[in-house]
This record gives structure tokens, sequence and C-alpha cells, in this order.
């Protein structure tokens, strides 16, 4: 008996854009930026107006109409007032050594340290920016803004803006660093901030978050 000869037959394999990621729409980098509807603020200068801040750390303390702490060692202080879905929160934030490393949590649980995204500006002593999702040691973190450091008793304003699955850090009203998360924070477990500390001596003032519902839809 004769045997057929083998035939291998090379069959493409068919992709559709249904097996990639969807592609993003570029978003405008000012959008968000003004506008909204003010929903909370805090001037840090009347201490009986701050109970809305939480922390199991005693060395936040409210002096001369700022926030100051050192050595939190992310023990963060988490404002319970909660996130709107689409938002702009924005903080003035100081260093006070060379260290740098002013820290903030966003869109966590209100309690637990890498709840939500962490962002750093020159940490691990001043060599780098981070935006981190719930873990600010995790390969998956953004490094960027790399020629830029903290300089020690300037006060920058931080603003934060989330209109879709992208959250976009400016400093002094410049882009700074934006994750782009393909499967975004948000619901019940996601919805607070926090300022953050680790040993470096650092003060925050004048916070206002901005709802921005109406900017978006």
């Amino acid at each position: 008996m004769r045997l057929s000869p083998l035939v291998f037959v090379t069959i493409p394999l068919l992709f559709t854009a249904c097996d990639q990621a969807p592609e993003v729409p570029p978003v405008d980098p000012n959008l968000g930026l003004t506008g909204g509807q003010l929903v909370y603020s805090e001037t840090f200068d009347d201490p009986s107006s701050t109970d809305e801040w939480q922390s199991g750390y005693p060395g936040w303390k409210y002096e001369e109409g700022k926030l100051k702490v050192a050595g939190a060692r992310n023990d963060a202080l988490w404002l319970q007032t909660p996130l709107p879905e689409h938002f702009r929160l924005s903080f003035e934030a100081t260093a006070h050594s060379e260290t740098g490393d002013l820290k903030f949590e966003i869109l966590g649980d209100g309690r637990t340290h890498e709840s939500g995204y962490v962002g750093i500006f020159g940490g691990w002593n001043n060599s780098l920016n981070i935006i981190a999702r719930l873990d600010e040691h995790g390969d998956d973190r953004l490094v960027g803004a790399g020629d830029q450091r903290v300089e020690p008793e300037r006060t920058y304003t931080f603003t934060v803006v989330r209109t879709d699955q992208r959250l976009r850090w400016y400093v002094d009203g410049k882009p700074f660093l934006t994750y782009d998360d393909r499967a975004p924070l948000q619901g019940p477990g996601h919805r607070h901030f926090a300022f953050n500390n680790w040993l470096a001596p650092a003060s925050f003032d004048n916070v206002e978050m901005y709802d921005l519902k109406e900017v978006v839809k």
C-alpha cells in the first residue's frame, strides 16, 4: 500500500479589532483645567474645620495656616469627602529639605495606603517622579519627567484631573505625568484623596475639588 505524502497547509491567523486593545482617542490637554462645580475646599486656616481629614498618625499638624508633616511612614491623611466621577483636584505642596518627596494618593478607599493611585514628585531622595497603581514599587508604575527635581522651599501647585481613563497630573499648570489605565480604578473603594509622606518634611495648603460632569458631558 502506498502512503500519500503529508501535505502541510499554512492557515493564516485572522485578527480582528476585538483582539486588540481599543484605541483611546486623544484628549484635549486643557480639558478640565477650568470650569466645573466647586464641591470642596480647605485652606487649613481653621483647625476646627478639618474634621473631614483622618489619619492614624498624630504628626499631621495644622500650623500657620498650613498642613505640615514629617515621618508619617505612609500613614496618609485621608479626605472623607468623596471625589466625583470626573474631577479636578488641586493643592499646594512644599518640600522643606533637599530630599523632596512630595506625595499624594488619589482614588483610594479613604483609609489604606496603595488602595488607589500614588503620585510622587521627587521620590527616592529626589530622583524619581511617578504615578503608581496600587503599588508604588510595581512594575506598571509610570516614571517620567526625569529632568525635573523638587526645589526645597518652593511652593508648587499640583492639579490632578480625570475625565476618562487617564489620570492627568499638572505641576504649576503644565503637564507633568499622565497615567493611562485600561482598567481605571473606580467605584465605592476608589473615591478618596489623601496627602501622604514617608520621612521628609513637607507642607500642603489650599485644596480645591471640582466636579467636572458638566465639562465632559
